[in-house]
């Protein structure tokens, strides 16, 4: 169980798969990821499906109607079923919310393409190295070290200077994790 009783995403994503099928949950989330489930259905005749992924008959708790901006945690709440549950034409979906306006998502997608060593979406999490919120910065950084080529260890290193010392600490444990993946030593600034 997670926190306030409530249970721990990754139960709820598999008590979804055991009940709907794998593949199903996933179609539903690719759906609601790249837009072709719109918020107001998903708020709608989509319910259920958002109520599988999230595990409340109410995701948010807002009261109804769901005021569309916060329609962008439906896929913060699809994308982070991809930590748990995997099928490779996810990446093509991925590709699209590593674009996404909302930085919640882009962290999701960062978290996700770590988490698989995706390196397919390492040029697509380049931008978000210089994101202005250090939590988005750093995830960034940690999934470029797990997905990143030679190339990106220019964008990394220019983060050993980041004001904010998680982003330092990311930036310095992706390069390693690099030069590891890559058997290859890159010179660090000074």
């Amino acid at each position: 169980m997670a926190a306030e009783g409530r249970d721990h995403p990754r139960d709820v994503v598999l008590r979804a798969c055991a009940e709907h099928g794998q593949d199903t949950v996933i179609d539903w989330c690719i759906a609601f990821l790249t837009g072709e489930i719109s918020g107001e259905d998903a708020y709608g005749a989509d319910l259920p499906k958002l109520a599988a992924i999230t595990g409340s008959a109410n995701p948010g708790g807002w009261s109804a109607p769901v005021d569309p901006v916060n329609y962008y945690w439906i896929r913060v709440w699809a994308a982070r079923v991809f930590l748990y549950v995997w099928r490779d034409d996810v990446v093509d979906a991925l590709l699209v919310a590593a674009k996404d306006p909302a930085w919640r998502v882009r962290e999701h997608v960062a978290r996700i393409a770590a988490k698989h060593e995706l390196g397919q979406l390492a040029d697509a999490l380049v931008p978000d190295l210089s994101h202005e919120l250090p939590r988005v910065r750093a995830a960034a950084a940690r999934a470029i070290g797990a997905t990143g080529e030679a190339e990106h260890a220019e964008p990394l290193q220019e983060l050993i200077d980041d004001p904010d010392p998680s982003v330092r600490a990311a930036a310095e444990a992706a390069l390693a994790r690099l030069e590891k993946r890559l058997d290859r030593r890159f010179e660090r600034r000074t």
